[in-house]
């Protein structure tokens, strides 16, 4: 017989270590299994587990995966609520009331949910235009689906919102290590019929499939987004204040995008007054994303005039073996090089022989712009390898700022700190 969520009268009910305690008290979204020292019955994925402290009183309430490292995804702290659509939709207005003033009609691409650091542990919500895709890091959103979807769509006019879940999820339905639920739970814990899993693809949750990329605007431009299949939610988001950053540095230069993905940083710096730019990946679908990109864009007379090349090549090769290509802003935004922790120290180690081959591009007075997605590689880690490297190379250079995370993407804790970036001139 399969299981269902129990009553409240048997809710799961757990201990935790003092040092996990703590933690959770000071706000950590996270409780590790190695930190559950308690637990009155077994757990089923997706189901509401309440924390209880050292005094036997109610410390907090989360999601409980017994198949993840990450046992428990802290919902509340402090005193007990239900855990319900209300709940879900406060917490959901919350989120877009911290969005508010953040953009203007020129960006209707952008992040409405990040996960633990708006109060939704393993679920990002993002924005293109009218379309909204929701993705699912953890289990306990699968039965959800439906639920999220409807608030959503109270509160903003869409067309259509897409699921797309990340990897370890759909290797775990897959394998069927994950236990089938009975249907899409209500917001705290039920029963009704079952949702599948996204695949490696997107599904469409609401509206109509989508025949080409989505289209939305950023700070002006417009861009298209694959949020069926592209990567993330098909969109790079996150690096908006960078790309306007760029935009400001980019007049009368030569323009090198290493790991360009769809020319986000190209066409900022196209705008920004660029002489040329080179978008480098060495994925042909990403440069010719870049190009349908540029496309949508010519109307601009800056970009119109501004010369285009593709190079498609492996750009950490292409780096270091190409030193006779000189440019005057080089942008180095390659993927995460630590996917856990024990790559950390040879990341550290990459990006710094990352950024010294892109310095032997780089023209007297030029720009280096380094930027690290690496979630397990701390800024202050990141930002020593990019100056040892600027050091190392026998040029002086000028530190002009580093650059953390966009408004819409907030990190309240330490691993959800990830996205960091260094400017130097030489």
């Amino acid at each position: 017989m399969r299981k269902t969520n129990p009553p409240p009268a048997n809710r799961l009910r757990l201990r935790l270590t003092a040092a996990a305690e703590n933690c959770v008290r000071g706000g950590h979204p996270w409780v590790f299994a190695e930190s559950v020292r308690e637990q009155n019955r077994d757990g089923i994925s997706g189901e509401l587990a309440v924390i209880f402290d050292r005094q036997d009183k109610f410390l907090a309430v989360g999601f409980f995966d017994p198949d993840s490292p990450i046992r428990v995804r802290v919902l509340h702290i402090g005193k007990p609520l239900t855990i319900d659509a209300e709940f879900w939709r406060a917490r959901l207005d919350a989120a877009l009331r911290r969005r508010e003033g953040l953009f203007d009609e020129r960006t209707t691409g952008y992040r409405l949910i990040n996960g633990e650091s708006d109060g939704w542990p393993g679920l990002v919500l993002d924005r293109y235009d009218a379309t909204v895709v929701m993705k699912i890091y953890a289990s306990a959103w699968l039965p959800r689906v439906e639920e999220i979807s409807a608030l959503v769509r109270a509160r903003l006019k869409l067309e259509r919102v897409v699921l797309r879940t990340s990897r370890n999820i759909q290797v775990r339905v897959v394998s069927q290590k994950m236990p089938p639920h009975p249907g899409p739970l209500p917001l705290g814990g039920g029963e009704g019929e079952s949702f599948s899993a996204a695949g490696e693809g997107g599904a469409i949750v609401f509206g109509e499939r989508l025949r080409e990329p989505a289209v939305f605007a950023e700070s002006g431009l417009r861009f298209e987004a694959d949020v069926l299949r592209g990567q993330k939610t098909g969109f790079f988001l996150d690096q908006r204040e960078n790309r306007r950053e760029v935009e400001l540095l980019a007049h009368g230069r030569t323009v090198l995008n290493a790991f360009s993905f769809s020319g986000g940083f190209s066409l900022y710096a196209a705008r920004g007054g660029a002489k040329s730019v080179a978008d480098l990946d060495i994925s042909s679908h990403a440069l010719a994303a870049a190009q349908r990109n540029f496309q949508l864009n010519q109307k601009n007379p800056k970009i119109a005039q501004c010369r285009r090349e593709a190079v498609q090549a492996d750009a950490f090769a292409w780096l270091a073996a190409n030193a006779e290509r000189k440019f005057d802003l080089i942008v180095l935004d390659p993927p995460s090089l630590a996917k856990r922790e024990t790559e950390r120290v040879g990341a550290i180690r990459a990006y710094g022989k990352l950024a010294a081959d892109g310095i032997k591009h780089l023209s007297p007075g030029g720009i280096l712009v380094a930027c690290s997605c690496s979630a397990h590689v701390g800024a202050e880690e990141f930002f020593g390898a990019m100056r040892s490297a600027a050091g190392k190379s026998g040029r002086k250079f000028e530190e002009l700022r580093t650059t953390r995370h966009a408004p819409d993407h907030p990190a309240t804790f330490k691993e959800a700190e990830y996205l960091k970036a260094i400017y130097l001139r030489a």
